[in-house]
């Protein structure tokens, strides 16, 4: 029963809350963000196409039983902030279709993923220890035809991908399980294990749609990049290795009763030139590759209207690498979303997601593999501030077979300014 009860209590709690709230004048409370868009100014800034937006994502955690360890019981807490500034260049300069991105990011405490909780997937993908502030991305980006081909440079995120149709694309995306700071925690449930992703470096990336519910991207990052530096130390000085990953997909629409139902259904391959060691000790292998699926779709549709995402989504991935110098040979994830469930609590969520990972014995791992599973529900306390009690529960943490299944509860309060 504990591994439902902060969940529950929660939906429960703000059930009753929520006819006070409504009846609260307006104010402080009601604000899109707390500071109401830099008290007026974001505003005018906006229209002259600059946009500023920051967040604070704080999350406790704590191992009841299980894991690696003896400190079953120590909570763990850790946070992180983000800068974001962008510039329309057509209202800026008057160049159309074009934008600079920049994000600055930091962050406190390696959080639950430093204790005896263990585990090959993380526990808490926000969780990035000690950095003060980091200017974690800074591209270019330029569109050219109504923005069905679109280029990026810079210093870049492949996991932020692009859009079409509105649906997140391009790299191993999802509309369900792709956002640590108001979705998931557990890393296996952000992005897919499989792809050995690099730290955010000197890039380029491309987008093309090449028919209405078709598209097809490629990107191309420094694979030895330190996302604390620039990216010129790695990319131009001593051996340039250079990781590759190319994706196309259909973004369909389906109709319903209540109006149309959207997904996305992806299929990429991706290439990383570093050399890495066999897991048998035997030789050095470079070239190595893979691929990933990944889809997620809208089921059903609580209200009409083009704009309302009330309802149920569905989501899935898998990925597969070479055994010979991968720890996880293969890896899928599944998992559903439903928005609004509860009357009165439109903007709520609450998600569920179940994620294996299959692990290579060559590594250590005395398990055939890791199962994680974890539940949320995001609570819409203000239109600026949000609390997501959460549960995860993991089989054979670390790949151990003498390991206790972990059971970790946590919550997360996810503020806008």
């Amino acid at each position: 029963m504990r591994l439902t009860h902060a969940v529950v209590a929660t939906i429960v709690v703000m059930f009753f809350l929520e006819p006070v709230l409504a009846q609260r004048p307006p104010g402080i409370f009601r604000r899109k963000t707390l500071t109401d868009d830099w008290f007026g100014l974001g505003g005018r800034l906006a229209e002259k196409g600059v946009l500023l937006d920051m967040g604070l994502t704080q999350v406790w955690q704590a191992n009841l039983r299980g894991g690696i360890g003896t400190h079953r019981r120590s909570g763990r807490y850790a946070g992180s902030y983000d800068l974001e500034l962008e510039l329309d260049t057509e209202k800026l300069f008057g160049v159309p279709g074009g934008g600079f991105f920049c994000l600055a990011e930091g962050s406190w405490s390696e959080g639950v993923d430093a204790s005896p909780a263990g585990g090959v997937f993380g526990l808490n993908d926000d969780a990035a220890g000690d950095r003060s502030v980091d200017v974690s991305e800074l591209w270019y980006e330029q569109g050219f035809g109504d923005g069905r081909l679109r280029f990026r440079l810079g210093k870049l995120d492949l996991t932020g991908g692009f859009e079409c149709r509105g649906c997140p694309v391009a790299f191993d995306a999802s509309a369900y399980a792709n956002d640590e700071t108001a979705q998931f925690l557990n890393s296996a449930l952000v992005n897919n294990p499989t792809i050995p992703f690099p730290e955010n470096g000197l890039g380029l990336a491309g987008y093309f749609q090449l028919r209405q519910r078709w598209y097809a991207a490629a990107g191309l990052a420094d694979a030895r990049a330190d996302a604390r530096e620039t990216g010129f130390n790695t990319a131009f000085h001593g051996r340039s290795d250079f990781f590759g990953i190319c994706e196309t997909g259909v973004v369909p629409h389906f109709q319903s009763r209540k109006g149309r139902l959207p997904g996305a259904y992806r299929v990429g391959l991706w290439y990383d030139p570093r050399p890495k060691h066999h897991l048998d000790g035997q030789g050095i292998k470079r070239d190595d590759a893979g691929f990933y699926v990944s889809c997620d779709q809208m089921v059903f549709k609580e209200n009409t209207g083009e704009q309302d995402s009330q309802g149920l989504g569905l989501f899935a991935r898998y990925g597969s690498a070479d055994a010979q110098v991968n720890e996880i040979e293969s890896f899928w994830s599944v998992g559903a979303q439903f928005k609004g469930m509860i009357p009165a609590r439109d903007d709520d969520v609450l998600g569920f997601g179940a994620a294996q990972g299959r692990l290579n014995r060559a590594a250590g791992f005395t398990a055939g593999g890791e199962t994680a599973m974890e539940l949320y529900y995001n609570c819409r306390v203000t239109p600026w501030m949000s609390l997501a009690p959460s549960v995860q529960y993991v089989f054979s943490p670390a790949g151990r077979r003498d390991a206790h299944d972990a059971v970790v509860i946590g919550a997360r309060l996810q503020m806008s300014f």
